[in-house]
């Protein structure tokens, strides 16, 4: 097998330009690091931790998933996911790379399967609406929460179950499917008692890695996609990843270009910046998986560590005209990830000047594609030409293997990382602090203590407020 997804890292290096840029011995010194990283995280998965790592490798998952769609989705128009972080951000960068633009939009008759809404926050004013526009017995909620007691996603649905009961009765229980922990937690309980339609996010998976999961799986073949196609692409790049040496292989470069950029140029805000608008959301589920992991206080042997680089979004070419300024004229402190498509996706051409005038010959007759592809490679001119560290992934188009090899070099990438920087890539301690603070605020039992704290940091807080 070998992957379609290629890395140019030529703009990361100091021979292209200048001192912001890594040098090449700096790199190659690095390879024999990168090699063990490798071996450890394969050696784990060998010995059965490290699940995700796993998931390309089975259909098990496809299956189930296309079984518990296909017992409910007679006359269903419509997926409602409920679900916040991990639980929805790959549901929402599948549904936008893999189903065509305004896919909620198109009329019944051209959509080859149901409308995908990811209700990802508590906003009451979004879900209210939402609720106010779905007809419940057309529409299939999922809840999705690995450990089952998510605060945020318990909101969501028992908001949504009054207003589904009030409409259908004892037939709710036809309108949800729940995707959590397989053998234990509230919403597994709650599948139990009530015989209610359910898939596992699988023990040894955590939520920013379980896009190829139920967690993923079950909105790709919902919307229509090829959900097989998916991991054979992730397949294809786990297969890269074992298999390929280090100056060869994209994860691993991945990792330890950007790990150099951090730590020895000062570069700790990696941008990622698709010139593809059905890409655009992928760029939103990088920046939870490499902040959420590498966002560490602590590394492994406890040591004061405050480590991670801090992702931002951009897209192409909308923000050329927003953050690229900053990028090209401000500090050194960026490196730009640009990711191109090579495939044009549309025909679309320019037609020809209302008025008689020489302003816009030059695009006269030509293809909008032709003109998203300058803009790219001026950017990237732009960039190089100004001593700013960026790097190029490209993808021959945008469809369910090159979306599987994407996501799935990016998690390889991010627990590479994770390895270099000796932290653990796959905990969240920091994320906890604020669920204890929800729990506190909201009366849970047991957390008396918590509420008692935060209400005297509000005190404290109030010192100083305007006007």
């Amino acid at each position: 097998m070998s992957i379609r997804m290629k890395l140019n890292y030529s703009g990361m290096l100091e021979e292209m330009i200048g001192e912001h840029g890594v040098q090449l011995e700096e790199l190659n010194a690095l390879m024999g690091q990168l090699d063990r990283a490798r071996n450890e995280l394969m050696e784990r998965h060998g010995k059965g931790d490290l699940e995700w790592m796993g998931l390309p490798n089975t259909e098990e998952y496809v299956e189930q998933a296309e079984e518990v769609w296909n017992g409910c989705r007679e006359g269903v128009e419509n997926l409602v996911v409920l679900g916040i972080g991990g639980s929805a951000l790959g549901n929402t960068a599948l549904q936008t790379a893999l189903r065509p633009p305004f896919w909620n939009m198109l009329p019944d008759g051209k959509r080859t399967g149901a409308r995908l809404f990811v209700m990802d926050n508590v906003d009451p004013e979004r879900l209210e609406t939402l609720l106010g526009i779905v007809d419940a017995e057309k529409t299939v909620f999922n809840v999705i929460t690995k450990s089952g007691s998510t605060a945020e996603t318990a909101a969501q649905f028992l908001c949504v179950l009054g207003k589904v009961k009030e409409k259908l009765g004892e037939d709710w229980k036809k309108r949800f499917i729940f995707t959590t922990d397989p053998a234990k937690g509230a919403m597994r309980k709650l599948v139990q008692d009530c015989g209610l339609m359910s898939l596992p996010v699988p023990a040894g998976v955590g939520g920013r890695f379980s896009v190829l999961s139920p967690v993923g799986l079950l909105s790709t073949v919902a919307t229509g996609a090829d959900a097989r196609a998916l991991l054979k692409g992730a397949r294809e790049m786990y297969m890269h990843f074992r298999s390929s040496t280090a100056e060869r292989n994209v994860p691993l470069l991945l990792s330890g270009l950007l790990y150099l950029a951090d730590t020895t140029r000062g570069q700790k805000i990696h941008v990622m910046m698709p010139y593809s608008d059905r890409l655009r959301d992928m760029a939103d589920w990088f920046r939870q998986i490499w902040a959420e992991s590498l966002g560490k206080a602590v590394d492994r042997n406890g040591k004061k560590l405050n480590s991670g680089p801090t992702p931002v979004k951009a897209l192409g070419t909308t923000d050329q005209h927003s953050q690229v300024q900053l990028y090209i004229e401000g500090p050194f402190d960026k490196v730009v990830i640009m990711v191109e498509v090579e495939e044009e996706s549309s025909g679309l051409a320019m037609g020809s000047q209302l008025i008689d005038s020489t302003a816009f010959t030059y695009l006269e007759g030509r293809r909008l594609a032709e003109l998203f592809k300058a803009e790219l490679i001026g950017t990237k001119v732009a960039l190089t030409n100004a001593g700013r560290p960026n790097m190029t992934l490209t993808l021959p188009r945008v469809d369910e293997e090159a979306a599987g090899e994407f996501m799935f070099a990016w998690e390889l990438a991010t627990a590479v990382a994770g390895e270099l920087y000796c932290i653990d890539a796959f905990d969240q301690p920091g994320v906890e602090g604020g669920k204890v603070a929800a729990y506190a605020l909201m009366g849970r039992e047991g957390f008396e203590d918590a509420r008692e704290r935060i209400a005297q940091l509000e005190k404290k807080l109030e010192g100083f407020v305007a006007p």
